[in-house]
């Protein structure tokens, strides 16, 4: 790979990332300071875990701190122009951090291969690298991480990963970082664009007259009507299906 053009690519990357999470700040009520942490955390804490599974001391950001000058200005910016900036929720920042993430892949993974592990270890890396920095800042804002939901996210890189290893291991590194690049950025695109999502497990409560699969496929909730007499209680039963993620909400409110 051209260390020049990645690296450039991976401070425009730590930039997109930052503003994620500059926009979680705002919607989440918190002061500069908060919108720092959240940036900052998400746009190294990915490749600061992958340093420190990996062994490599010091972290990346220590040996460079362009990356933590890219991180300052983004909030400053961000903070400037605060009143223009939740417009980019809508359509560039999920495909913007559609390209940050697939370039994290490949730069996690690259630096495992490069340190001589396996493409196993490989392949974790990149996922490290492109979605725990994201996971510490849900946890931080108080959010069930994307990646642990039924968002196409992890998916991705994965696959991206996957990708990437074999064919280093084939000896093609430059076709394995464009394929690589093309596997996570269109299977993300694909699930922004049709709401693509992993099926996700739900509990449902139902009237034991009423089977689990009826009661998904017509959006019955716990209040379904049955043919017992008034005043006898109903014996609910509790079933897990795994269903989409809008069916279940229909069966088991999020809150609950």
């Amino acid at each position: 790979m051209d260390s020049a053009i990645v690296y450039w690519l991976d401070l425009a990357g730590t930039m997109v990332f930052a503003l994620s999470g500059v926009l979680l700040a705002c919607r989440s009520r918190m002061d500069p300071i908060g919108m720092l942490v959240l940036a900052a955390a998400t746009a190294v804490g990915g490749g600061t875990m992958r340093d420190l599974v990996l062994g490599v001391q010091p972290v990346f950001w220590v040996t460079d701190t362009t990356y933590l000058w890219v991180v300052l200005a983004t909030v400053g910016a961000s903070l400037i122009g605060y009143r223009y900036i939740h417009r980019l929720n809508r359509v560039f920042l999920p495909v913007a951090d559609a390209f940050g993430l697939a370039l994290f892949v490949v730069i996690g993974a690259n630096k495992a291969l490069l340190l001589g592990f396996s493409g196993v270890v490989a392949v974790l890396m990149g996922l490290f690298t492109g979605v725990a920095g994201g996971m510490i800042r849900d946890v931080l804002a108080r959010r069930v991480p994307l990646v642990l939901r039924s968002e196409i996210y992890a998916t991705a890189a994965i696959a991206g990963g996957v990708v990437y290893v074999v064919c280093e291991v084939l000896g093609v590194a430059h076709l394995g970082l464009v394929l690589s690049l093309a596997t996570t950025l269109g299977l993300r695109l694909a699930a922004i664009r049709w709401k693509v999502s992993l099926p996700v497990f739900v509990w449902a409560m139902i009237d034991p007259d009423v089977s689990t699969r009826q009661a998904a496929d017509a959006d019955f909730t716990a209040s379904v009507h049955t043919d017992q007499p008034p005043g006898k209680p109903v014996r609910r039963k509790m079933r897990v299906r795994m269903v989409h993620h809008r069916k279940a909400r229909t069966l088991w409110a999020e809150d609950e």
